[in-house]
C-alpha cells in the first residue's frame, strides 16, 4: 500500500455491547477485599511457578506426596503453626499449600486462602479442607506474583515453598507484601543458616534435589535483608533438624 494513502480508521461497531461489570457476593461473615490503593501492586493473573516441569512434577508427585511427607514432617508443621497467634476470623494465606498437610493444625473459624501451582495438589487440598470443615478458598496461584492487595493477610504460612520456586527472593518479598503490618509469617524450609556456605555433600546433592523437588542451599537469612521484620523464633525442626523454622513479624 503506498505510504501516501491514509491509514484506515477502525471504529467500534454500534452493535458491540459494552463490557458488563459483575457483582460477586461475598460469603457470609467474610470481609470484602479492599480495593488496592495507588501505592499497592495491581493484581496479577496467577501463573504456575516456573511453568513446565516445575508444575508437572508436582502433579506427578501428588498421588504419593501424602504418604511420603505427611508422617515425616507432621510434627514440624504442628510446632511451626503453634507459634502463630491465630484467632477466630484471622485472615490466613497458605502459600504453596500443596495437598493441605498444614490444615489439621489450623482452627476452622478463620478466613483461609490457599494457593498452589499444581492442579493435582489443589484437588487433594480442596478435598482435605472440605473434610476438615474449612470454608476455604483453594485456587491456583503463583507464589512469586500474588494477586492479593498489599497488607491483606494477618498471617502468611510459607511451609516448604520458598526453596521450591525458581526465585525464592521474589516469593518471600511477595509473602511480606501481602502481610499486614504487625502480621506474622511462618517460614519452614530447607536452606543455609547465616553466611555459611554449603558443605560438600549438599553441593553434590543439590543439582539432583533441584531437578526432583527443591533447592537445598537457599541462604534463608539473605531473604530478610532490606525488610523490616522481627524474628520471634529461629530454630531447627523436623527429622535431625533438617528444616529451619523462622517465625517473623512484619514491622
Amino acid at each position: 500500500m503506498p505510504s501516501c494513502w491514509p491509514a484506515p480508521v477502525l471504529q467500534r461497531s454500534p452493535l458491540t455491547p459494552a463490557p458488563l461489570s459483575r457483582h460477586i457476593a461475598m460469603p457470609p461473615g467474610r470481609r470484602p477485599m479492599s480495593p488496592p490503593s495507588p501505592h499497592q501492586h495491581p493484581p496479577e493473573v496467577p501463573r504456575a511457578s516456573g511453568g513446565g516441569w516445575q508444575t508437572r512434577r508436582w502433579s506427578l508427585y501428588a498421588p504419593i506426596y501424602d504418604r511420603v511427607a505427611a508422617r515425616i514432617l507432621r510434627s514440624a508443621r504442628r510446632e511451626a503453626i503453634a507459634t502463630l497467634d491465630i484467632q477466630a476470623g484471622t485472615r490466613v494465606l497458605l502459600l504453596g499449600g500443596g495437598t493441605g498437610l498444614d490444615l489439621p493444625f489450623l482452627p476452622r473459624d478463620i478466613e483461609l486462602e490457599v494457593i498452589d501451582a499444581s492442579p493435582a495438589m489443589l484437588r487433594r487440598c480442596r478435598e482435605r479442607a472440605e473434610t476438615l470443615g474449612f470454608d476455604a478458598n483453594v485456587k491456583p496461584g503463583d507464589a512469586m506474583a500474588l494477586e492479593f492487595p498489599d497488607g491483606y493477610f494477618d498471617v502468611v504460612i510459607a511451609h516448604l515453598i520458598i526453596a521450591v520456586v525458581p526465585e525464592p527472593q521474589r516469593a518471600f518479598d511477595e509473602a511480606l507484601r501481602v502481610l499486614a503490618s504487625d502480621g506474622e509469617l511462618s517460614l519452614l524450609d530447607k536452606g543455609l543458616r547465616g553466611n555459611r556456605s554449603a558443605g560438600r555433600l549438599r553441593r553434590l546433592l543439590n543439582p539432583l534435589a533441584r531437578l526432583v523437588a527443591t533447592n537445598l542451599n537457599v541462604p534463608l537469612d539473605n531473604l530478610l535483608e532490606g525488610h523490616a521484620v522481627q524474628r520471634l523464633e529461629d530454630r531447627d525442626l523436623g527429622p535431625g533438624g533438617a528444616l529451619r523454622h523462622m517465625h517473623l513479624r512484619k514491622r
